[in-house]
């Protein structure tokens, strides 16, 4: 049996000990997810509705023997991101988390028994590695999202100077109108005299 098939099983016996899933479901969902295009379980899971979020996280700790780390929403540290290339981080579906002691380095990986995988992050930064575990598709999004340009860079304010910001305000102020201050999110009145 393939190292994908081994391990579609070997979760699927987890999330039925986990009770997320019925012992009768097991053999019918390791057969659709070999039978579908998906390479990777854990997305098939999810897309297909079989487990929730953060069911599949406990399992894939249970199945690692890691801690599980949910990457959506978490603001990485971009200095410590950037030690490593965008492309080998996408390419291994991994992301520093954070340093501890000054050469220990905890990373999210959606594999943590992946070969040589922290010799190959050794060669990027020298720091001993303890991994968590997360789902790959998150943690490939959360490297681009730091990674690619932002949509708020595109923003019509972005290259806009202070004095440009204070000109506008002016002429609203003028007009008799409300506007929104560009700097500090408040709303600026007119005084009525």
């Amino acid at each position: 049996m393939e190292k994908r098939e081994t391990f579609a099983q070997e979760l699927c016996d987890i999330l039925v000990k986990m009770k997320l899933i019925k012992p009768n479901e097991s053999a019918p969902i390791h057969k659709a997810f070999k039978d579908s295009d998906y390479d990777q379980f854990d997305a098939f899971l999810l897309d297909e509705g079989f487990v929730e979020k953060s069911d599949l996280l406990r399992a894939l700790s249970q199945y690692y023997k890691v801690p599980s780390f949910d990457v959506t929403g978490y603001f990485f540290n971009i200095l410590l991101l950037r030690e490593f290339p965008k492309d080998f981080l996408v390419r291994n579906a991994v992301i520093p988390l954070e340093c501890e002691d000054d050469n220990m380095l905890i990373a999210i990986t959606s594999d943590p028994n992946a070969d040589n995988l922290e010799s190959l992050m050794a060669g990027h930064a020298s720091y001993d590695v303890e991994f968590l575990v997360g789902l790959k598709q998150d943690i490939i999004d959360a490297v681009q999202q730091y990674y690619d340009k932002s949509p708020i860079e595109d923003s019509e304010f972005d290259d806009m100077s202070m004095d440009e910001e204070q000109r506008l305000e002016k002429e609203a102020i003028d007009k008799d109108e409300e506007i929104e201050d560009l700097s500090y999110g408040s709303t600026l009145y007119r005084d009525e005299e």
